[in-house]
Formats: structure tokens, sequence, C-alpha cells
């Protein structure tokens, strides 16, 4: 059975009335979003963002726990604490936004300073089995009996609860919407908040700002709410202060107090019960004014009688929409396989989110995207994907860093909550332009790129921790980057030697990519640029775990600035170690080992392999990295690894690893992800490989390994035409995972890997499994180009 991205709504003008209920009941069976679990990844540090939202949406409504909470909501058990619409997916660190949180309580005795309005306090658990999670809409009870369920529009959320069922505390029945002037974080700086309730209508309305700090990041940020609240008679209203709470004043304005202490405080409406129907919070939301966030509000949820179920159905069709490029016919695969990739799917378009029209830094007629948060982890996978999926909103992207260059001086690296992120190792967003330039994506001014390009390889910043690139001198003179370098032009965290030497040669290399197909004169200044890899190789570098030798020989080491080398343990940073953040653990590896980063060449893996001792050494080293407990699938540095045997002939290799770890480690339990989504970078892992096309970014080049499916198809958004991968000889249980042979639009095709035209032009790609691995793909001129091959290899990259 073809199972499809949208279903067709059935016409009423169907004859029997059995056959359009039959009709009807298939058309529900086989819509997409029955597959979608926002749930996945929602414990174990997932830290998946499980609400209700729209594609790339602003507004992201969902519980907030106090428990795993940098997403919001978890099922780890915890304690709701209030319900909020702005949040970050799948990210590391502190937690991100979550601003302005709202509560429902009755209060004891009708008096209201026996509300609960401290966090710690008011923290309630909600009801084992009351969570439903799927696309643009969220539900859940809270164990007193209040039912909440919420959705959004792009920059307005709606919250409806319902306290019929609610226990009331000594025979109280009067319901009060509080909201709290804090963010998960609770890095508020200052904020301020205004009350005004009108008894006779019923209606009520809280509105204010508040300046907070970004989770990963420099500066602060504003954000801006506007809150109205209607369902009953109002009894009344106003601020309150800590445990306190007073019908005057009605305006309320809090800042950081002495020794930074933290005051809880915000604004209430309660309402004069027992009401006959639900409250209904009608929450806008802006970056730019108060006076913003109304008018979103009043735009996309019209009043006064707000609609949650049209609201809804908007959202699911929204997601529809996005869905129905992609089409798989299962040939018996489970359910959860299903499950797992339509979820996956969904999890990449929670971020980027669009921030255009909300951008409080510069006016622009381009547009605005934020939450990249990090392009170090989105450039490898996820903004990949999307360029499959959804190249047109690919393209604005894409518009959306070079407008940030043009106004800010430079390429971001990383950006949430409007503000710069850290940057953790290159300058990543050079990778996705030149992705999107050898993809064909349009309406991109190129010239524009490169100029953006060559200024992060050839300025340095004077803060380039959140910016460009640091070391530029040594860079240019020494041609690595230095451990301990002196570098007085700019200031940033001065560590990572060996991984910024590695990845600032494969951003040089795209930046050669891009000048030699724009015709510039400097593509064979950038092409020199990315063999510096190599000047941080030694040979002689033994690795010991536990005190006994792996032997292997030959890793990335620190090198200081005379050149002598300097030593870190190849097994630091890795999973059998101490894990190595940008701050708390600076090292000369970011996030991942000597061992991991020794694979990380994109550009020249041939290279490496003959530094490592031709192929049956390198596919060695690759099987003990990966079965060692060295490898981090939980990171993405780890993703290339997988398909390394390809650059070896065999491809088979990395089938057998792509189904190693799909399941294992990427499945359908709400513990199913092995490290943060990253926005949505797990994600694109799982869904790549299952599909059977996974790229090496910056290059036209997708590794083939059989599908997951008996086929899958994609129709690309800018030419209209369907590319169709499918197995010969597929089984459920997945024994036949080797491909023996494979035809491309009808004829033989010995080639590994396949270019982006394969999208673009709608091919056909037809495989004949078996369960053994055969010779296909195997030969050296069937295998994946490297820049140093003699063959042409820059050239193939870019075909």
């Amino acid at each position: 059975m073809v199972y499809i991205a949208y279903y067709t709504c059935i016409l009423s003008v169907l004859a029997s009335p059995l056959l359009a209920r039959k009709s009807a009941r298939q058309a529900v069976d086989n819509d997409v979003l029955n597959w979608v679990d926002p749930l996945i990844g929602s414990q174990n540090g997932g830290n998946v963002f499980a609400g209700a939202t729209l594609p790339y949406g602003m507004a992201k409504a969902v519980a907030d726990v106090d428990g795993e909470n940098t997403g919001g909501f978890s099922t780890d058990g915890s304690n709701i604490t209030g319900f909020s619409a702005l949040h970050d997916s799948g990210t590391g660190g502190n937690p991100s936004l979550g601003n302005f949180p709202i509560f429902p309580q009755i209060c004891p005795a009708d008096d209201i300073d026996t509300c609960k309005f401290l966090i710690g306090a008011r923290a309630t658990q909600y009801k084992s089995g009351s969570v439903q999670a799927r696309p643009g809409f969220f539900r859940v009870t809270l164990e007193n009996g209040i039912h909440t369920e919420m959705t959004v529009s792009e920059h307005a959320a709606l919250f409806r609860f319902d306290f019929s069922q609610a226990v009331s505390g000594n025979g109280s029945t009067n319901p009060m919407i509080m909201l709290d002037l804090t963010d998960l974080w609770a890095s508020r700086q200052n904020a301020s908040i205004s009350v005004e309730a009108e008894d006779s209508t019923g209606t009520g309305r809280m509105k204010g700002n508040g300046t907070f700090l970004p989770s990963f990041g420099a500066g602060s940020y504003m954000a801006y709410f506007c809150l109205d609240v209607g369902g009953g008679k109002i009894k009344d209203s106003g601020v309150w202060v800590n445990d306190r709470a007073g019908t005057e004043p009605k305006e309320l304005y809090v800042t950081r107090g002495f020794n930074n202490f933290y005051l809880q405080a915000g604004g209430f409406i309660r309402f004069q019960g027992p009401l006959t129907g639900p409250v209904l919070a009608r929450m806008g939301l802006s970056f730019i004014s108060t006076e913003q966030a109304c008018q979103n509000a009043e735009r996309e949820i019209p009043g006064p009688d707000f609609d949650l179920e049209s609201l809804v159905t908007s959202a699911e069709e929204a997601w529809r929409e996005k869905f129905a490029p992609i089409s798989i016919e299962m040939g018996g695969a489970s359910n959860s396989s299903q499950t797992n990739f339509w979820s996956a799917v969904y999890r990449t378009m929670i971020s980027p989110q669009n921030y255009t029209g909300e951008n409080p830094h510069w006016q622009s007629a381009e547009p605005y995207f934020d939450s990249f948060y990090c392009i170090w982890d989105m450039w490898r996978v996820q903004l990949p994907f999307l360029t499959v999926l959804d190249p047109l909103m690919m393209s604005k992207m894409v518009r959306s860093l070079l407008d940030t260059y043009k106004h800010r001086g430079w390429l971001p690296d990383c950006m949430m909550s409007t503000c710069r992120g850290w940057t953790q190792g290159g300058s990543d967003a050079d990778n996705v332009l030149v992705d999107a330039y050898v993809k064909n994506l349009t309406g991109i001014d190129w010239n524009l790129a490169y100029e953006a390009i060559v200024n992060d390889a050839e300025n340095e910043p004077l803060e380039w921790s959140f910016q460009g690139r640091g070391g530029l001198t040594s860079w240019k003179k020494l041609n690595y980057i230095p451990y301990l370098d002196f570098d007085p032009v700019g200031f940033g965290t001065n560590s990572r030697s060996i991984s910024r030497t590695l990845e600032y040669a494969y951003n040089d290399f795209n930046l050669a990519t891009l000048a030699k197909a724009l015709g510039k004169d400097t593509d064979k200044k950038y092409l020199a640029r990315a063999a510096n890899w190599q000047n941080l190789f030694k040979s002689d570098q033994r690795s010991s775990i536990n005190g006994v030798d792996t032997n292997f020989t030959g890793f990335f080491q620190p090198k200081y600035m005379n050149g002598t080398w300097g030593y870190q343990d190849p097994i630091a940073c890795s999973p059998l170690a101490e894990f190595c953040s940008l701050t708390s653990n600076p090292s000369e590896t970011f996030e991942s080992s000597a061992w991991e980063y020794m694979f990380f060449v994109p550009h020249d893996v041939g290279k490496v392999i003959e530094l490592l001792g031709e192929e049956e050494t390198f596919l060695r080293r690759l099987e003990f990295f990966h079965t060692s407990g060295l490898a981090d699938i939980g990171n993405e540095p780890v993703f290339l690894t997988v398909y390394m045997p390809h650059y070896a002939g065999r491809p088979g290799l990395s089938a057998k690893r792509v189904h190693s770890y799909i399941p294992s480690s990427f499945n359908t339990s709400y513990d199913g992800l092995p490290g943060n989504d990253d926005s949505g970078a797990m994600a694109s892992f799982t869904i790549l490989s299952m599909i059977g096309l996974f790229p090496n970014p910056g290059q036209n080049v997708y590794f083939i390994t059989p599908p997951f499916f008996q086929s899958v198809s994609v129709v690309n958004q800018l030419t209209n035409a369907t590319a169709t991968i499918s197995n010969v000889n597929f089984d459920k249980d997945y024994k036949n995972i080797y491909i023996q042979s494979a035809k491309l639009n009808g004829k033989e095709y010995s080639k590994n890997w396949i270019g982006h035209e394969f999208f673009t032009q709608g091919w056909t790609l037809e495989l004949v499994l078996g369960d053994s691995e055969s010779d296909w793909g195997t030969k050296v001129e069937d295998r994946p180009p490297s820049m140093s091959d003699s063959q042409g290899g820059m050239e193939m990259m870019m075909q």
C-alpha cells in the first residue's frame, strides 16, 4: 500500500453512504499526520519541542515542566509549571525561551493570597495518559482535573482551559489565569505588565514585555506579549509579587534586585464561578512591540469567539502540505518504521523559525529566520534535507543568512532569540551557502554569497566568539591553528586548535568551489588552504584505551606556533572520557575526540585513507571506532563516518552500519534519540538514512544505500519532477540490505553515489538487493570523488 503525505477529502457526491464511510475511514487511516509522534525524543536529553506549532512557525505552545524543560515539555514525569508559546527544539545547554507562562488554578477559600503564584508552589503533576500531541495541537490534564488544550497561528497561540472537572479548594469555584514575567531559564533582566479587565463583557487583557538572555549567545533580547482571556464574568484582576497579590495597582515593573535577587511577579485575571464553559486565552507574541503582539493576535486569531478547532484544522493542513512531496511504498515494513520516518520529517521543520516581520535589529524586504541553533549542527544533514524537501523555503533561509551579513557585517554561525549565538567551529554558514549553490537553489545573489564567505576567510572580527573566524593570522602564515595561539587581532575561546583547523580547511574548500564556479581567480588559493588539515596529522601518534594499545597509528594532534607537537589523548572528549564543551571543558577538539575528527575531512577522504594505511586499515579503523564505544552517534560529526566505507569501495558496510543504528539509537520511544535533536539534525540523519540517499554537503554527492521501505518518491518543488528510489527483493526483516546491482532510468548504474540532479530531474533508481555484499560500487571509478583524486575530483564534486 502506498502511504502519501496528504489525503483527499471525501466528496459528498459519493453515491453510497456505506462507500462514503468506508472511503472516509481509509482517508483517515492514510493521513500522514497519524504517523507523526511529537513525543519521540521527549525524554533522556532529546529535548524536542513536543507542543503545537506550524512549519517554521514562531509561536510554539506547550506545557512547561520543572524537569527536562529545555524544549518546554518532557515525558520524564516532572511537574507542569505553566503554559507558554515561545520555544526552541532539541537544543542543549540552558533552557531556551518559555517566556511569559500562564497558569490556570482555583484559589482556596476565594482568597487571592491563597493562590499559588511561585513556580515551585504552583508546580502540578499531570494525569498519566492525558498527554496528546500531534502536529498543531497539544493536550494535557492536570492532576487537579483542569483540562488544557492549545494550538497556534504563526505569531499567536490559543489555550483552552476547562475547569468543569477541577478539584476546587474549600468549595471555591472561581477560576484564575495568572501570567508570570519569567522564562524557562529565569534569565529575565526586567519586565513590565499592565492588566485591563471589563467586568461587564467578561474579557480581560494582560500585556507587557521583558528583557531576557539568549540561552547560548551574547547580548539580550526583548519579547512582548498580549494576552486576552474570556469565558465568563470577571471577578477581579491585578498584579502579584512573590506570593502576594492585589487588585491595585494594575501595572507592574520588575527588575533584578539586590545581589541579583530574582523577584517573581506577574498579573492575574479571575472569573466569577462556576463557569458554563471553558476559559479561552489568546496569546499574541512579538519581538518588536506590545502593539505588534496585539495586532498579531487580532489578525491571526480573530475574536471574540476564538475557534480552537478551526485553528487546529488550519495547522494540520499546513503540515500536510509540507509532507506532500514525499510518498513511500511500505512493502511490508513495520508501522514503527513509518512512525519513525514521518516523525523525523516533522521535526526538521520545527526550526529554523520564520521571524520575518519580527526582526528588531533592522528593516528589510528580505526574509528573516531565527533559531539557527546552531549551524554547526544543522549544515551536515538538516539543511541539506530541507534542500530536498522544501527548496523554496531553503532559498529564503539562505537569503536570510545573506541579509544578516549585509546588516551585521558577518554571516551568523548561530542565532537564537534574535541574538548572536556562540561559534562552535569554523564559519559554518559558508558550507550552507555553497551546498545551496551546487544544488541549484534559485533566487540567491551568488556574488553576495561569495563576498560574504571571502569576508569570513580573510577578515578576523574583534569578537570571533559569535561570528567569523579567529586566528586568521596564524591560519594564513602557519597554515594551521596553533595550540596556545597568539592572536591580538580578535578575541574568542582560544581552544579547539585541531577542530578549527579541520573546519577552516573545509570552509576554504567550499569557498574554492564557489570561486571556481563563478569564474573568480581565487579558487587555487583557497584550494591550497583546503589542504591545511594535513599539517596537524601526526603519523606516529598512537592511542590506548585503559592502558591497552588500540594498534592504530596516526591521529591529528595540536601543534605549537613554533611547529613542535603538543599532545591531546586521542580518546579525550569521546564517550569513553569527559565531554568537551565550548566553555566548561574547552579542549583542542570540540565535542568530539581526535579519533572522531580523524574522519572529518569531507572533501578529501581519499587522502585520509592513504594517510591511515590504505583501504583495509581504514575500514578496520572505522569498525573499531564504531564498536569500541568511541563513536558518539548522538553528535553530528559522527554522521559522515557511517558512510565512509563508500570511499573505500564497501558501500555494503555503510548499509550495515546504518541498520545497526536505526532503530537501536533512532526509534519511536520517548527516549528514542541518542542525544539532543539539535533543531532536527538527529531527525534528518534518520530520514536521509531511511531514504537511502545521504549527503556530503557542499558537494554534489549523495551516498546510495537501500531505503528502509520498498520505495521512496520525492517531488521537487522547483521542477515538479518526481524522483524515485526503489528496492527489488526488499524484505521487511532487513536481511537483504546489500545492493547487488542498480539501474538508473532503466540503464545499468555502477556508481555508489549520485548527484542532486536525481531530485531536480526526477530520475528513477532501482536497486536489486541481496543478503550479502557484492561487487557493486566497489571499483575505484565508482566511488565518491575526493579533492586529491588524480581523475579531476574537484570537478566531479561540483557537477
